[in-house]
């Protein structure tokens, strides 16, 4: 080991193997043990020794402990546990912590093995019987401050945050957060010293404390700043205004007293260790080396040699990458020991840098990994010259030379293996995008995390889940922006001609911030319960859409050239109709001129000018004029379409074609409604309109392959069934059984009509409600979508409601659901949080509250579809089908198919679809879904 390296591990674990002093400790570190355990065991990715034996908790907690020893001042230090689940709490109240899940299988070997690393470190490990850590911690705390100490808690636990004052603080070293006064009271409203109050009011569900029903924290802060403590309030309920909330207190008084003896930490319990043993000792190399040895943590073995009487390992191998920092990697030695690393902790946080943001056509540039939170590094494969300002490289015949860097083929030789291996978490913010840059180059990344994914799972609804956003949110990071090291506008310049310096800095954050993110989301999953929808659909879902993704769907280009030359012509012969009927020329796309000409020039009833003086000229305006026989309007919305058309679809459609592949390759999101819908962009293939002649068109241009048909497979009216299984709607339930036309039924009930010789008016008025209920229209929406009076929309809507009364009762159930919790969940547990339904803007209110009816219809609608892609890809390359499935828009999946499969195909496409929902959730009704083949999408839906 050179020189260098030797003074930086002695120096990594001087705290703890040198300081000790006598008396009472200086400063005193109490560290929450059992609470640490959990926290690692979220945060690391699994790992296990080369016997099976887990240790991804371990071996966080023993990083953990490294880390704090020697970044403190501490002289006196103490790791406390929870012996056992039950304590005397439970004779106060049996059903303390009851609800509590078991901990994880592959956790339980490793609750000794972090009192193993505890002890290995020469680090008091304390616990006891009948007492849970937070007295042990509580009691050493009293003795500590009255001995002249300071304290500092190592936790984040809130019911902790009731020990902060003088001399105390807590600190959370995975979130670098320090827990003082004014953090406790910006968490509960009140200082540390009545928290406790407030904590007996709010009740914890986690911990099965009862609380005050119906009094959450908010409230329960403002009444004891009101009445100083809880004995007072409750002394004093029969003042409180609001009768809900007096009458709750009145009636669980007894209730609030036994929470508050629940949450309130034991401060005199016997301990088994005075202050004086609790000095920071020397560890014992033998100890410690064996310790690492046994569970193979081959890092800390090589970081700790120095310090084992060991020499490290001589001989060529670059030294490992330094405890923090960014580093340039322009060595392929420095890029192994990099690999190195990754590879023996089990976990990396990957970024790519590319030349632009479509990941099939973009050239790859360089690549971010980072290995622990600031700790991260940047590999440039394919800058080009910089700029002569002072920061390129040698100049060579007048011009700047390349930067040094590995060559591209070299380093993906070497990243390659480790990015492929199986035994390595991969770690990525949207890595969807670095998935398909990475497959152009021979790698398959894989198994992965993705910190958008775990963002959106646990906080759909909530906020965006861009890295800019989260590392504000998370962290209270600003992030580098890419204008910040390439310019913006006319100068902005590709990433390939960033500065070495500049690209550093900001790829190398990318990682670090990923890998950060992930450390605070993912341990939130199994907490909050979302694992379920996290690694069942969103996470295998990206390796499908990837798929899809790459493959994409082949356009006829020819056939886009003829119809927008078609399209072309008939705007072009519009707009010379609309002039002479306007009897001057102006210009059609300007609502403003076009309102001049409605209104002013021709005369006609109904305009409404807005803020800016203008007069409205929307669709809804249009349509109704046209409905009363005004032919100009009629004219301006078919130029509209025909415009819209032209310039969305069968122009933009062709610069989107792939030059190699000939196809569209759209980009889906999952990240983006809050429902679980995915989103189509770069081109949208989501909005193509289907219900006129003129839409359709445009679905004829997308064709299949030689030898091949396209299949539509797309599920029958699913948001209606599982409206009727979801509001347990029995009349509709046994319609959908009987294989009536739902439509036809409902406007027989609802109207008292007979099905046979019904007016098709009357069904479409029943099929709008049907629809429209589900999005919880409102009389005014039905009256404009059927062109009717208000009031006969509303007695249609209170019609339907009397006939199907179990659906108000769903939405009346919802909504409060909605305002009681802020979110509503699909039947397989996606939340879908509602943060604007008690918002005091009505319409903001009412929009919130049509959402939180609608999420858990079509949210439910979204996973199964999920649900059923997931499935889709492994059972065709199980039946050995060459079929591939390349789309999906909303309820429906579109294949490319052999023509010798299509039988097969549509066979195992229906199948899977039909059973998509089991066997996580039995409904009532079964699913059912409706397949068609074409040479084109027009044919096939």
């Amino acid at each position: 080991m050179a020189k260098k390296e030797k003074d930086s591990a002695k120096a990594a674990c001087a705290p703890l193997a040198q300081r000790q002093s006598n008396g009472v400790p200086r400063h005193l570190y109490l560290i929450d043990g059992s609470g640490f355990i959990f926290r690692a065991y979220f945060a690391i990715p699994p790992q296990s020794t080369s016997k099976g034996l887990p240790t991804n908790a371990a071996f966080g907690f023993t990083n953990m402990l490294v880390k704090l020893m020697r970044d403190s001042d501490a002289d006196g230090a103490a790791v406390i546990f929870d012996k056992a689940r039950k304590s005397f709490r439970n004779e106060i109240y049996p059903d303390y912590k009851a609800q509590r899940p078991d901990a994880p299988e592959d956790l339980v070997p490793q609750f000794e093995m972090v009192r193993e690393a505890t002890r290995a470190f020469n680090l008091p490990c304390i616990e006891m019987d009948n007492y849970e850590a937070d007295d042990l911690i509580a009691s050493y705390v009293r003795l500590a401050r009255e001995a002249g100490s300071e304290v500092t808690i190592v936790s984040s636990d809130k019911d902790l945050m009731q020990l902060v004052g003088p001399g105390v603080v807590m600190a959370d070293p995975m979130k670098s957060r320090t827990i003082g006064p004014e953090e406790v009271a910006e968490k509960f409203g009140v200082p540390p010293e009545k928290v406790v109050d407030v904590q007996a009011l709010a009740g914890d569900s986690v911990d099965n404390v009862p609380g005050v029903p119906g009094i959450g924290v908010k409230t329960a802060a403002q009444l004891i700043q009101e009445y100083g403590d809880l004995d007072s309030l409750l002394a004093r309920a029969e003042e409180i205004k609001q009768p809900k909330r007096r009458e709750n207190l009145i009636a669980h008084a007894e209730q609030a007293r036994i929470s508050r003896d629940l949450v309130r930490l034991k401060d005199d319990v016997p301990l088994p260790r005075d202050l004086e043993e609790l000095h920071l000792k020397p560890f014992e190399p033998d100890v410690l080396r064996g310790f690492f040895e046994t569970y193979e943590f081959r890092s800390l073995l090589a970081r700790f040699a120095a310090n084992l009487g060991e020499p490290a390992a001589e001989g060529g191998g670059a030294k490992e990458p330094e405890a923090e920092g960014y580093e340039l990697i322009q060595e392929e030695g420095r890029l192994e020991a990099w690999c190195r690393q990754a590879l023996d902790q089990g976990y990396l946080a990957v970024d790519t840098e590319t030349t632009g943001l479509n990941a099939l056509q973009a050239d790859l540039v360089g690549v971010s990994l980072a290995l622990a939170p600031k700790k991260a590094c940047y590999i440039p494969l394919a800058h080009v010259a910089e700029s002569a300002d002072g920061e390129g490289g040698l100049a060579l015949e007048g011009k700047p030379e390349a930067p040094k860097q590995i060559a591209l083929e070299k380093a993906i030789a070497i990243l390659k293996p480790l990015f492929e291996d199986p035994s390595v978490l991969k770690i990525g913010q949207n890595i969807k995008y670095d998935m398909l840059v990475l497959a152009r180059y021979g790698i398959e990344l894989a198994p992965f995390d993705d910190t958008m994914l775990l963002s959106y799972v646990l906080d759909g609804g909530l906020h965006g889940h861009g890295m800019d956003e989260l590392a504000a949110l998370h962290l209270d990071h600003k992030t580098i922006s890419f204008k910040d090291v390439a310019g913006s506008g006319k100068s902005q310049v590709t990433f390939d001609r960033v500065p070495l310096g500049k690209a550093l800095d900001y790829a190398a954050e990318d990682a670090d911030i990923t890998l950060r993110l992930h450390g605070l989301l993912k341990p939130r999953l199994q907490a909050e319960r979302r694992s379920t929808v996290y690694e069942t659909l969103e996470r295998p879902l990206v390796t499908v859409l990837a798929a899809i993704e790459r493959t994409g769907i082949k356009v006829d280009r020819a056939a886009l050239s003829r119809l927008s030359n078609d399209f072309a012509s008939r705007i072009a012969a519009l707009e010379g109709e609309i002039h002479d009927l306007a009897g001057r020329k102006f210009t059609i796309g300007s609502p403003k001129q076009l309102g001049e000409v409605l209104f002013d020039d021709m005369g006609l009833t109904g305009g409404k000018k807005g803020k800016s003086g203008a007069y409205a000229t929307g669709a809804d305006i249009l349509e109704s004029l046209a409905a009363q026989g005004h032919e100009l309007p009629a004219k301006v919305l078919e130029w509209r379409q025909l415009s819209k058309l032209k310039s969305t679809y069968s122009d933009a459609l062709q610069n989107c074609i792939h030059p190699k592949t000939g196809r569209v390759h759209t980009s889906l999101s999952q990240a983006v409604a809050s429902t679980g819908r995915l989103a189509s962009s770069d081109p949208n293939l989501q909005n193509i309109p289907v219900r006129t002649e003129e839409g359709r068109k445009i679905r004829h241009a997308f064709v299949a392959a030689e030898g091949c048909k396209l299949l539509s497979v797309d599920y029958s009216q699913i948001e209606l069934r599982l409206t009727a299984d979801i509001a347990g709607v029995s009349a509709l339930r046994e319609a959908f059984l009987d294989g009536q036309d739902i439509h036809a039924t409902t406007a027989s009930q609802v109207f008292g009509i007979p099905i046979e010789g019904m007016d098709p008016m009357i069904r479409r008025k029943a099929k709008a409600i049907n629809f429209g209920i589900i999005y919880g229209i409102s009389a005014f929406g039905l009256a404009q979508n059927l062109a009717i009076p208000q009031s006969e929309a509303k007695d249609y809507i209170e019609a339907y409601f009397e006939r199907y009364p179990e659906i108000r009762d769903y939405m009346e159930r919802t909504k409060a659901q909605a305002r009681d919790k802020g979110y509503v969940e699909t039947l397989f547990g996606r939340r879908i949080h509602t943060p604007a339904i008690k918002d005091k803007n009505p319409a903001r209110r009412n929009f919130a509250e049509r959402a939180a009816i609608n999420a858990p219809i079509q949210g439910t609608a979204a996973d199964i579809i999920k649900r059923a892609m997931v499935r889709m890809l492994p059972a065709l390359e199980q039946e050995g089908l060459k079929s591939r499935m390349i789309l999906q828009v909303h309820d429906e999946l579109l294949f490319e198919v052999p023509l010798a499969e299509l039988d097969a195909c549509e066979a195992l496409a229906k199948r899977i679809m039909e059973g998509a929902a089991a066997p996580a959730v039995n409904l009532s009704l079964p699913l059912i879904a409706d397949a068609g083949a074409g040479d084109n999408w027009a044919e096939a839906h």
